[in-house]
Parts: structure tokens; sequence; C-alpha cells
């Protein structure tokens, strides 16, 4: 089901929040930095946050070839026959650009928060019952019930917040043909101190979600692991870091593991709003 979507999203895309800003005045500065990310080689832009088509839409009127996903639209915030309408109006006006990433995110985050496999079930009944293509969807998935229901009835995972051990575990229930697309937290520092000091900043608003921490603990983690900002072992497994010949470790061993595609999302200590265009380049460069 999702060959085309391998070739279309490519090897490396990049993840931010910044780029789904809804501020009419940085319309501008998106589609600039967009169109100078598909100039970059990057395949595909996976928008953070509780993104949407309508976030999708400029980016991809504003490029001629990258993919751009959410990561993720939330299933609670969105009733599935909008979603269905506004993918088949993407997909008529840009064919195969838009990929629409779902998830059920945090019962801290979403009010509506409750039984969420059955949710997304049944929100992917909807949207076939609305026409909306399989293969044009990827899900967040991390458990073993989501990613079989991945395998089963979407286009592939995108899982966040994952080490390569939870990629070959994900990829065996997947199989070979669907998308294993991981995201990868990548902070461009060599000193270990400061790098880990970034790392532990960014996972700061994860570390108090269950549905991250109960997947660290069933991928070898421990109790300990999580205290205190998160223990090294845990930081060196979710953050690449260091020098250019590191993070090329880091990413083969995603890749070795089963990764048909890394949605890289730079870690620098500034805003989640930021679009951190210099490190781009030079992630770019790097992967190069």
């Amino acid at each position: 089901m999702s060959n085309a979507l391998r070739e279309t999203v490519g090897r490396y895309g990049i993840w931010s929040v910044g780029l789904r800003s809804e501020d009419p005045d940085r319309r501008g500065e998106l589609a600039e930095a967009t169109a100078e990310l598909e100039e970059l080689g990057y395949g595909a832009l996976w928008l953070g946050g509780n993104s949407s088509a309508q976030h999708a839409a400029p980016l991809i009127e504003a490029t001629s070839r990258i993919a751009v996903g959410t990561s993720i639209q939330s299933i609670w915030q969105h009733e599935p026959a909008d979603s269905a309408a506004a993918l088949a109006d993407l997909e008529a006006a840009h064919p195969g650009r838009f990929v629409l990433g779902l998830g059920v995110s945090h019962a801290r985050l979403a009010e509506q928060y409750r039984r969420p496999y059955s949710a997304l079930v049944s929100y992917l009944d909807d949207l076939d019952a609305a026409g909306a293509p399989a293969d044009r969807r990827v899900l967040a998935a991390l458990g073993p019930k989501s990613l079989e229901l991945t395998r089963d009835r979407a286009a592939g995972a995108i899982p966040y917040l994952v080490t390569p051990e939870h990629t070959a575990y994900a990829r065996e229930i997947l199989g070979e043909t669907p998308l294993l697309a991981p995201e990868l937290a990548v902070v461009l520092e060599t000193d270990p101190t400061r790098a880990r000091a970034l790392a532990r900043e960014f996972l700061a608003i994860y570390l108090p979600l269950p549905n991250y921490t109960n997947n660290f603990l069933r991928h070898g983690f421990t109790e300990e692991d999580l205290t205190d900002g998160g223990s090294d072992r845990l930081v060196d497994a979710l953050v690449a870091w260091g020098d250019e010949t590191r993070i090329h470790e880091r990413i083969k061993a995603f890749e070795q593991a089963g990764a048909d595609h890394l949605a890289l999302q730079v870690v620098d200590g500034g805003s989640r709003d930021n679009l951190p265009r210099e490190a781009w380049r030079a992630l770019a460069s790097l992967l190069a």
C-alpha cells in the first residue's frame, strides 16, 4: 500500500511546530522556509502539534514537490467527514502531496480523551465511509495494538519519541510494506553537558505523559530512567547529539532497525515556534 508514499517522502524530512503557524503575517516567511527545505533536498515536512490540512495547504501551494504531513491531527478535534473532505480537496489540487497523520493525543491534552484505541478505530471507519483513501493516511502508533491497526488500515506509522529498538519492534509488527517514519530529535552540539541539557529541556514536556513513558518501560527502560529529567541512557537513546559522525551513527541505527524515513526535529533551546533555518541547512549538509 505505501510503496508510493515511501517514494514521495524520501529518506529524510523535517518535523516542526513552527511551520504550522496560523498567523497570516507569517505566511510569506513560512512559504519561503518551506521552499528552501524543498531545495535542500528534504522529502517531507511534518507539522507538529495539533495540525491539519488547513496548515498544510499554503505550504504545499508554495512548493512543487515536497510532501506535507500532519504529525499529528488529533482525532478529538477534527470530525472525520471534515478530514475526508479536506484530504479530497488537497488530493485533487495537489495529487500525492498531503499525508494525513492521525493520532489520539494524550489524556492531559484532550478533554474528550477516552477509550483511545476504540475511538481511533471508529474514526478510521468513518473516514472509510466518507471515501478517504487509506493510502494517504498514517498513524502515530506506539503500542502493539495501534501498530497492528496501522498495518491493516493505514499506509504507515509515524511514531514520535522512540528508539531504534522500538523501530525494530514496529517493523516486525508492520511487516515490510507499510511506511515506518519515526521522529528523531537532533541537537547539533558536541559538548555532552550542553547537549544533554538541551535534550532534557526538550523532553520535559513529554516525560509526564504516560503514552510515552509506558512505551519507554516496554522497551527496556526503568522508572529510574524517567526521573530527574531522564537518565543519560534515556536521553542518549531518544535524542541524537554530537559531531557529524555521532549523529550519522544514530540515524543509521534507525535505518538499520527498519525505518524508511526519519522526521528530524532540530532542538536548539529556542522556542518551538521558531524556524531554525541555519540548523536545517547544517543538517541537510550533514545528511548529504
